[in-house]
């Protein structure tokens, strides 16, 4: 099947969404359009600015450099120094995105990664047959610019906060998929976190 069968319009009706730059809107924050590793990244052309990335107070007991995900608040929090936390807007999934909690480490990061569908989602979405042997980076790929896979105990939880090729899925949940953040704010994510980063996810 031809990849631009993936469509908007198909994802709207029920694919699975996955989940990142630059724009200048209300906070600074750049949301426009980037040039990444031979990639443009397309402008986010209207930004609600409860979406958009910014510091907020922080009062958790997480170490700076923490990353911490609060799936019902569908927001991604890096903890920050003297008090404060860079937030970001996110979309999770309404299966993968609910399977997981508590502590992991960042194990991998990836620019623009490879994707291949899990045999979940193929067999939720028979569509994804076409794609078993991976779909290589770029535009297309579900997963976006950036993907930080999750690990414990040194083994791959196949939880990942990524990018995103359809930026309205963001503070939604949607089909399926795990944590998906703007590409604009993955990049910015991926630039400020190493390997070895700790993560929290809280289900509520």
């Amino acid at each position: 099947m031809p990849l631009h069968a993936l469509s908007r319009r198909a994802v709207l009706v029920g694919l699975p969404l996955f989940v990142a730059g630059c724009v200048s809107s209300g906070g600074g924050t750049s949301y426009g359009a980037l040039r990444d590793d031979g990639f443009i990244v397309p402008a986010v052309d209207t930004m609600d600015s409860a979406l958009e990335r910014q510091e907020v107070p922080w009062h958790g007991k997480e170490k700076p450099g923490t990353i911490v995900v609060n799936v019902p608040e569908r927001r991604l929090y890096l903890v920050q120094e003297g008090g404060h936390a860079l937030r970001y807007a996110v979309g999770v999934g309404r299966s993968e995105a609910l399977n997981f909690r508590g502590s992991a480490v960042i194990g991998r990061k990836e620019k623009w990664p490879h994707w291949t569908p899990t045999a979940h989602m193929i067999a939720a979405m028979p569509i994804y047959r076409d794609y078993r042997a991976g779909l290589d980076g770029g535009l297309e790929n579900p997963l976006g610019a950036r993907a930080l896979y999750l690990y414990r105990d040194g083994h791959d939880t196949f939880f990942r906060l990524h990018g995103t090729n359809e930026p309205e899925s963001i503070g939604h949940a949607v089909s399926s998929g795990c944590i998906r953040l703007l590409n604009q704010d993955i990049i910015d994510l991926y630039n400020r976190v190493p390997v070895g980063t700790h993560v929290k996810v809280i289900q509520g």
